[in-house]
């Protein structure tokens, strides 16, 4: 995989804090992961879990995410 291409992760249907843990275990072997979560909550769990690790964090869609180191 090229290093620019984010890994994707599919957690749609899964309830937080579900989301925010694969998108964290996601990180740990990339710089950058595309998540897709339909959970009401996964927004907010997501941009929490950047922000104390110090990676960004873009809303792309209403269900889709992306974190960067």
């Amino acid at each position: 995989m090229p290093p620019s291409e984010p890994l994707h992760v599919d957690a749609r249907g899964m309830k937080c804090p579900w989301p925010a843990l694969r998108a964290a275990r996601a990180m740990r072997a990339a710089d950058a992961v595309t998540i897709e979560a339909d959970d009401p909550n996964a927004a907010y769990e997501l941009e929490a879990l950047t922000q104390r690790q110090g990676w960004k964090f873009l809303a792309i869609a209403t269900h889709r995410f992306e974190l960067t180191r």
